[in-house]
């Protein structure tokens, strides 16, 4: 079952390539401190956009919906959540604020998951925040037509406990070691997590979470500034079919940690490879705001309007949005289509 049990040295995936993005995430890792000396306050703009990011991404992955102003407020702590998707989305601001700023105190037990899970869905009408499912909860995919198909069928309820306590048992066990990387522990307590899939629901947003600070304890900090949950929703397909892979055989002990711990890891890399982007963009604090927008702009593909470039940069203004690309268009950099509400925009350059 377990990957982090007395075989998992044995079953480590040790790929040429993946050996070498260990190595590039080391180099990314000695980097950071770098940047946080030079560019504190770009740094500051990039994380308040991270943790808008990161929420509304991690709830849209699992259908939790709510408009981007909205998301705005309620992580600002401006308003009160109005409905059941929102409350959630307030409930994952709580545990995404609590492991940003708490991280280093934080013993990760089962005890903690439980925590974060109550932590959760706090906000919401749920019962049984933090407590282990008592029904068996299969991963089903819907075809079209209605058609189910049973992806993978996680231990018996009753067994979830004793899987929680064996699993960071042998997370502290490995890390305390020293013998295995811990970007290689990582991906595979996150598989045992989700292949456990101790709760009702709520299990993949606490993966996230959870991935988040393991990435902390671990010396990579890159999830404060750059959202990993809006990278993995924008790679949504590539992260179900790679922990479809690495499931099968699970339970019976022959899984194959490879295709998963590639996909997460590779994740990892992008994810500084953009804050790298964004930092040598916006060299200096003064006009941070201004040089993000532009740095957006410059990245758009086809037809795009103002309200595409916010959704980008949440700490802008819809004002200094379309200052932009006014002063872009006449530039010659962007060119619009239309007028009024309905006014697009397309890059020339």
């Amino acid at each position: 079952m377990l990957s982090l049990d007395h075989n998992f040295e044995k079953r480590l995936p040790a790929t040429h390539r993946l050996m070498q993005t260990v190595g590039t995430l080391r180099e990314y890792r000695g980097m950071e401190a770098k940047y946080r000396q030079q560019t504190p306050q770009v740094l500051e703009s990039l994380r308040q956009a991270a943790v808008i990011q990161s929420v509304e991404s991690s709830n849209r992955i699992e259908g939790v919906i709510a408009p981007l102003g909205r998301i705005r407020a309620i992580v600002a702590d401006n308003d009160a959540p109005r409905d059941r998707p929102e409350a959630e989305i307030a409930g994952y601001r709580d545990v995404l604020d609590r492991i940003h700023g708490s991280h280093e105190g934080i013993r990760l037990t089962s005890g903690v998951v439980q925590q974060f899970h109550r932590q959760l869905f706090a906000r919401t009408d749920v019962r049984g925040g933090g407590e282990w499912k008592v029904q068996p909860n299969d991963i089903v995919r819907i075809h079209a037509g209605g058609r189910q198909e049973v992806r993978f069928s996680p231990p018996a309820p009753h067994l979830v406990g004793g899987l929680m306590q064996s699993l960071h048992d042998g997370l502290h066990a490995f890390r305390d070691a020293h013998a295995v990387d811990e970007l290689l522990i990582i991906p595979a307590y996150v598989l045992d997590f989700l292949c456990i899939h101790p709760f009702p629901d709520g299990n993949g947003r606490m993966a996230r979470l959870l991935t988040l600070l393991l990435l902390y304890h671990a010396g990579y900090e890159v999830g404060r500034f750059i959202s990993l949950e809006q990278l993995i929703e924008k790679s949504k397909r590539s992260y179900y079919d790679t922990l479809h892979k690495s499931s099968q055989g699970w339970n019976e002990g022959r899984h194959d940690l490879t295709p998963w711990t590639e996909y997460l890891l590779g994740t990892l890399v992008e994810a500084y490879r953009v804050f790298e982007s964004r930092v040598g963009q916006v060299t200096t604090a003064k006009g941070a705001k201004t040089h993000l927008v532009e740095a957006v702009i410059e990245g758009m593909i086809g037809e795009f309007t103002a309200q595409d470039v916010l959704a980008k940069c949440p700490t802008a203004s819809l004002d200094l949005v379309r200052r932009i690309l006014t002063q872009q268009k006449a530039l010659g950099r962007i060119e619009r289509i239309g007028e009024g509400r309905g006014s697009r925009w397309r890059r020339t350059a």
